[in-house]
């Protein structure tokens, strides 16, 4: 069972990783909207903003995970865990602009609106650095996300992750620009917009079913662990919601008739240990009921 030591030091270390990508983030943005300035490139430019909602998603990530911190309290019993879940779907509200104006401002460069691009060495010397920058960084909070079970770190790393794509898109864009066909800048802007897109279906697949609360350990895995305590009969009316460990399972026992409270009440203590070690929950409540069949 996860304890309030180990989840204030599992808070303290995303909010440390969600800073380290701050900084970093802050630095791409820079170097990109420099580039797609001098080039006069839209598609570079539109990286740029890309990276620049990455910024923005950690200054938001901070302010949730420290929310998501909170110890339970009165008007949240159950702590604060889903405000995590949410900062996940704020990202793809941020997501969802910044595909609708990379699509916008493309179709309006393609339909012959703007000034050419120029794919200077520079531009495309900055985009190459800053995909490698954004591949170590999405590779480093992934891995983070897994270790600490954080929705929102995972969102940022899927978002970091497809900045990678983007950039290296926009750089074969630029090269194409070079080459003398100046309309792949806007039709590589497109790509950047899917690409954002894609990263958006991805955090919705994983934050929906915890708000919604979707199961989340089967009923059967629960019961297995339940009858491999001695003395348990019958498990049943099991269930379980929440992510990794936060998860909250209810269950019902039966044990013999004939056991005093107190013996009863040690079998359930060691079920609700048993679950909470094997699945990661962090709180299990189990009811023990009478076997009213004799064995």
């Amino acid at each position: 069972m996860t304890t309030d030591a180990e989840r204030d030091r599992r808070n303290r270390e995303v909010r440390r990783i969600l800073w380290l990508t701050f900084a970093a983030n802050i630095v791409v943005v820079i170097a990109k909207a420099t580039a797609g300035l001098l080039a006069n490139s839209l598609s570079v430019l539109a990286d740029a903003a890309h990276s620049s909602i990455d910024a923005w998603n950690n200054v938001m990530a901070l302010l949730l995970a420290r929310v998501a911190a909170k110890a339970p309290d009165e008007e949240h019993p159950y702590g604060h865990g889903k405000f995590e879940t949410l900062g996940a779907l704020a990202i793809v509200a941020f997501l969802s602009v910044t595909c609708y104006e990379l699509t916008r401002s493309a179709i309006m460069r393609l339909g012959g609106h703007g000034p050419l691009p120029q794919a200077t060495a520079f531009a495309i010397g900055v985009m190459l650095v800053s995909a490698a920058a954004n591949a170590l960084v999405a590779r480093y909070e992934s891995r983070a996300a897994t270790r600490l079970q954080s929705e929102i770190l995972m969102a940022d790393a899927a978002h970091t992750r497809s900045d990678v794509y983007a950039s290296l898109g926009v750089v074969v864009g630029l090269v194409l620009v070079r080459m003398g066909y100046p309309g792949a800048d806007a039709v590589f802007t497109l790509l950047v917009a899917v690409v954002v897109a894609r990263a958006g279906w991805r955090i919705l697949r994983t934050t929906v079913p915890i708000l919604v609360d979707e199961r989340a350990v089967s009923e059967d895995a629960i019961c297995r662990i339940a009858l491999s305590i001695a003395g348990v009969r019958k498990c049943f009316q099991v269930r379980s919601r929440g992510r990794a460990g936060e998860i909250f399972a209810e269950l019902t026992i039966t044990v013999d008739r004939q056991l005093n409270v107190e013996e009863a009440h040690r079998i359930a203590d060691e079920v609700e240990r048993k679950i909470a070690n094997d699945v990661g929950a962090r709180e299990v409540v189990v009811h023990v009921e009478p076997d009213t069949e004799r064995p």
